[in-house]
């Protein structure tokens, strides 16, 4: 066989892409009756000519052997076992620490299918030049095979992949992250169908980083990284920018979201879907600890990430999370923050790129116990060299680990979505909460939203930028299509879900935040369902309809009326600029952007301006 044979016979018209191979002969262990999958693993193994093989199953004895082997090589560190058992701290090259967007690309054989959203090569290049790259890339390595499933294992709306990776750090965090092993292998042999992802860490060279995505035959190639989504394939890679292909072609949507289920005094959950960029509070919103003032409430963590949203027969959309566990943010996690995460990563927790204390308990900035004694790199903690632990530091975990997991969180049907909210750090123009007017109104809502970037990607910190539906790095084809996309998922929906936006960030003259935040969100959230459910009363605006200056519940909470009046209020100057914005980004994606979008766009500033029109005349 040759490396044609496992890309696919559509590609066998070029071979100069594929270079010779080593005639070297690597043993493979044949454990699988995919003939797809064997003929694949055979492949890359004598492309990359490891020293050994090892097919995962992802079972506690495997995770035992491949942790201490990582702790012998010092890939690992043990942290406090009285403090922290079972935890482990991993340290990245400190040139590897975070996305790579701008080395991250879709290949579509029509540039235009990926839009002006991604950053496109023509797949025959991309290969070559991958090819090149992962040619001899794994001697002396072992060469592991991580056969996984997105999704509850027995669900209809789950989709299996394979990822070949030479990192055991990967192995150990896809075991977290994913439903990795037999049972997932047992799936693809049944189904046939799975998503090929091949991975190599190379030398860790930042000039020889690059990940390719070929949505149009379901592969992923990553090189040259061991940073988090760079390297642990299933999640954005998989799960966000081929998924959101698959879901095209199938009729869902794969969205960067969170699902939470929402309990009243009553028994009664509801669910709701929220958007917002990396950073943002996602994972403070989906283990959110009621307030005080909010006693018989309850909140089940579904998801607190990645979304797949399927049309059911009942006209509603059901959602599952893909995900098994959490790749959370670290820094900022606290008791008062977020307190079911604070207590779930005290044990069985691998974190990547936090400080340590002097008796060896992780710290990072936010966490209020402790001090740093050695940095993120392993260097004496000095104040004058940068924060302690990196700001995109990470922890993996199980979500078993949560206490607040949800009931549902395996249920292969998924959960029914009440709400759907976007979402994004805006100091100032977004009002804490604003309901669209209806489906395709709330598309424009999602297509227009804009966050200030955080430390999650590379590049300046603080940049208003454009990130729809939060999926600016990870939607895998042309924006203007995937808007066409909502909009047909929705024509489907005889009860569509309602759709928000909310700001948790705007702050006042001094920049400090107005709203407090955490816990407290639950007050928003509450009226968020009472709209969905027809029990909340709203004012019209031209951005949509907001809450009456008593709509959210107020109750012990400390702010005045003229903070409330701030929080929900709308600056028409500062939106009119926001929509000459929003209408420049949508021009980027030309005559593809649906008819029904550009429609409400038109809606929206039409309004705007005759409130303009409106307080001029009432001026005079």
């Amino acid at each position: 066989m040759d490396w044609r044979a496992a890309l696919g016979a559509r590609y066998t018209r070029h071979p100069r892409l594929y270079p010779e191979i080593s005639s070297k002969e690597t043993e493979v262990p044949m454990t699988t009756s995919n003939a797809t999958l064997a003929r694949w693993v055979d492949e890359v193994a004598r492309l990359t000519r490891p020293e050994r093989i090892h097919w995962c199953d992802g079972s506690e004895a495997e995770d035992a052997r491949l942790i201490e082997a990582m702790l012998e090589s010092g890939e690992l560190t043990r942290l406090n076992e009285k403090t922290h058992p079972d935890c482990y701290l991993h340290r990245s090259d400190p040139a590897d620490v975070a996305r790579v967007e701008h080395l991250t690309f879709v290949c579509t054989e029509d540039r235009e299918d990926a839009g002006p959203n991604n950053h496109w090569m023509a797949p025959d290049e991309a290969r070559e030049k991958m090819l090149g790259l992962f040619e001899g890339c794994m001697e002396g390595r072992t060469l592991y095979v991580v056969p996984y499933c997105m999704g509850p294992i027995d669900s209809p709306l789950s989709r299996c992949g394979v990822e070949i990776t030479d990192s055991p750090y990967v192995v150990i965090n896809m075991r977290r992250m994913t439903r990795m092993g037999q049972a997932a292998l047992e799936r693809i042999e049944r189904e046939g169908s799975f998503v090929k992802g091949l991975h190599s860490t190379g030398e860790l060279d930042p000039e020889r980083r690059f990940i390719m995505h070929f949505p149009e035959s379901l592969e992923i190639m990553s090189f040259g990284s061991g940073y988090g989504g760079n390297a642990l394939l299933g999640k954005k890679c998989h799960a966000l920018r081929i998924a959101s292909h698959q879901a095209r072609q199938e009729g869902w949507l794969a969205e960067h979201m969170l699902i939470v289920g929402i309990e009243n005094p009553r028994g009664e959950t509801h669910y709701v879907a929220a958007a917002f960029p990396s950073a943002c509070g996602k994972t403070n919103l989906a283990m959110l600890i009621p307030p005080e003032s909010h006693k018989g409430w309850k909140i089940w963590t579904v998801g607190d990430d990645i979304a797949w949203l399927h049309p059911g027969e009942d006209g509603r959309l059901w959602a599952i999370n893909p995900e098994a566990g959490y790749f959370g943010v670290v820094p900022g996690t606290s008791p008062k923050t977020n307190p079911n995460a604070y207590d779930m990563i005290t044990q069985d927790t691998i974190f990547t790129n936090v400080a340590v204390t002097e008796d060896n308990q992780p710290w990072w900035e936010g966490k209020k116990d402790g001090e740093p004694a050695y940095d993120w790199q392993g260097r004496p903690y000095n104040a004058d060299m940068g924060p302690a632990a990196h700001p995109n530091s990470r922890f993996t975990v199980s979500a078993n680990n949560n206490p607040s997991q949800s009931p549902e969180a395996e249920s292969p049907r998924g959960v029914p979505i009440s709400a759907i909210l976007f979402g994004g750090r805006r100091k100032d123009v977004a009002p804490l909460i604003f309901e669209a007017r209806d489906w395709n109104h709330g598309v424009l809502v999602g297509a227009g939203m804009a966050s200030e970037t955080t430390a999650a990607a590379t590049g300046a910190q603080g940049v208003v930028r454009r990130d729809p539906m939060a999926m600016k790095p990870f939607c895998g084809y042309n924006f203007a299509d995937y808007w066409d996309h909502w909009i047909r998922v929705g024509n489907k929906l005889d009860k569509a879900p309602k759709i928000f936006h909310v700001n948790w960030f705007r702050q006042d003259g001094n920049g400090k935040f107005i709203w407090p935040g955490f816990g407290e969100n639950l007050r928003v959230l509450r009226w968020v369902l009472d709209r969905s459910h027809g029990d909340a009363e709203a004012v019209e605006s031209p951005i949509g309809y907001l809450p009456t200056l008593d709509g959210i519940d107020q109750t012990d909470l400390d702010l005045d009326r003229d903070a409330m009046e701030g929080l929900l209020s709308i600056d028409e100057g500062l939106w009119r600029s926001e929509m000459t914005e929003i209408g420049d980004f949508l021009g980027q994606f030309g005559e593809r952007v649906p008819d029904q979008l550009m429609e409400e766009f038109r809606r929206v500033r039409e309004a705007l301006n005759k409130q303009q029109a409106k307080a001029a005349g009432e001026r005079r």
